[in-house]
């Protein structure tokens, strides 16, 4: 799947509401491309498997939270290339009823299912990942590796994350798009027309997410709307899951409660603030996730309250 160029199909968003602000909003089906390498995650990994099978590397280990997309993505889409795959998953207690973590957990589920081997490592040692002390530890206890960063962004990230827009998309105002880590946005802005504006909705409280874009991109066509985030990453309000269902409900699109929940709402919410002008032509881009959901309603039930409806 890695081997080809893949192009996901625009879908019209038809609520009532936008005729009477005169703005057609699109989504950019990303999360179509595959059950688990959706998105931004199979646009991120492309060109770090191809380059990995170029360095002769058999082996791929990357990092992330229990739930993390970007560890499941890596795990199939390695097993997909016949590569072994290797998840540094952060919190050491994961590992102590391992069988218990796995029947309960569907994301380290699959992961292990496609073949991925698992280091739960200690919080505060996770936090040290990116050092090359702790790179060479791990290459001296399992070996040889080809390493993608926690969340999968690069310089080959961000390359393929500028395949996402078409020349069809020229027709578009604004480009929009969740934000984890930068790499997806980068990859957007640098892919953009003169004509375009960029809005990036980050999934993380604060503003520090601004440097580190800047330094990807050449291009100052862009922003970010920091006030949905709902709390900080992984939070959200019960208003949030009522906006995904009815969301739903409505369009028959389902939205993850990390990323493009909080995206669309504040896409919605600056329609109705009347911060677009009139006959704006939005293109909001699906960067999957949708897999986390299953995990994400065991924490709701938990709460007693109503779940995300896939």
């Amino acid at each position: 799947m890695f081997s080809k160029n893949i192009k996901s199909e625009n879908q019209q968003v038809n609520l009532s509401f936008l005729k009477e602000y005169e703005i057609e909003l699109w989504i950019k089906r990303e999360d179509l491309i595959h059950t688990y390498v959706s998105g931004n995650k199979f646009r991120k990994l492309k060109y770090n498997i191809l380059e990995a099978k170029h360095q002769q590397k058999d082996t791929l280990l990357t990092f992330g939270g229990a739930f993390s997309n970007h560890i499941v993505a890596t795990a199939v889409a390695g097993n997909l290339n016949g590569l072994k795959t290797i998840g540094i998953i952060r919190g050491e207690e994961l590992g102590i009823n391992f069988s218990k973590v796995i029947a309960e957990n569907s994301t380290l589920r699959v992961a292990h299912n496609n073949g991925m081997k698992f280091e739960f490592i200690q919080r505060d040692v996770y936090r040290k990942k990116s050092t090359p002390s702790f790179i060479k530890s791990i290459k001296e206890k399992l070996g040889e590796f080809y390493l993608i960063p926690e969340g999968g962004t690069n310089k080959l990230a961000i390359k393929g994350c500028e395949e996402v827009l078409t020349n069809e998309d020229e027709k578009f105002n604004y480009i929009c798009s969740a934000i984890g880590t930068g790499g997806t946005i980068a990859g957007l802005i640098n892919s953009t027309k003169s004509h375009q504006q960029v809005i990036g909705f980050p999934a993380l409280k604060g503003d520090f997410l601004y440097d580190e874009i800047k330094q990807l991109v050449t291009k100052t066509n862009w922003s970010l709307e920091t006030e949905y985030h709902f709390g900080g990453y992984g939070k959200f309000t019960k208003e949030l899951i009522e906006f995904i269902n009815q969301f739903k409900s409505d369009t028959g699109i389902l939205l993850d409660p990390i990323y493009t929940g909080k995206m669309i709402y504040g896409i919605v919410d600056k329609i109705k603030k009347k911060q677009f002008e009139k006959g704006s032509k939005i293109l909001a881009i699906h960067t999957g996730g949708i897999q986390g959901i299953d995990g994400f309603n065991r924490r709701l039930a938990k709460k007693n309250m109503d779940l995300i409806q896939v």
